[in-house]
């Protein structure tokens, strides 16, 4: 059965090392939208043994973190569905107040429209998510893992 996430990246890969690679995705009207997807097709987090399930709590984390400081959100919203793509992974989503859905889910129906003048300033706020992933990285794998 043919599988998003290992038929292809899954966005803009932002690091990566051997267990799992964070990935900036293409999510319209949500710029620093990321993903961290676990390398192997596994479906549930479950499936990982306790050291795997730790190292990629540790990456979530910091892939919050450099949401935090790359994209100043007022909010970040952490999920891992995988009803429509069963392989693991989490979505890292920065939220604001004034962002087409909220306070609800990003996958409800729109609150509101979202100035493209929001959108923008966003869109250049995630230019540094590279960087800002790379670095609190630093703390959950090899250097290796570094893009």
């Amino acid at each position: 059965m043919a599988c998003v996430f290992c038929d292809s990246e899954g966005g803009v890969v932002l690091w990566r090392d051997a267990s799992m690679r964070v990935v900036l995705a293409d999510e319209a009207g949500y710029p620093g939208f990321c993903r961290v997807i676990w390398n192997a097709h596994v479906a549930e987090f479950s499936d990982l043994d306790a050291g795997s399930r730790m190292q990629m709590m540790e990456a979530v984390a910091a892939v919050e973190r450099a949401v935090r400081r790359a994209m100043k959100p007022g909010k970040v919203n952490l999920a891992s569905l995988g009803n429509q793509v069963p392989h693991l992974h989490w979505h890292v989503i920065p939220r604001y107040a004034d962002d087409a859905h909220f306070p609800k889910p990003v996958w409800a129906s729109p609150e509101r429209d979202v100035a493209e003048v929001r959108i923008h300033e966003r869109q250049a706020l995630a230019r540094g998510l590279h960087d800002a992933v790379n670095l609190e990285m630093r703390s959950v794998a090899a250097p290796s893992g570094e893009l």
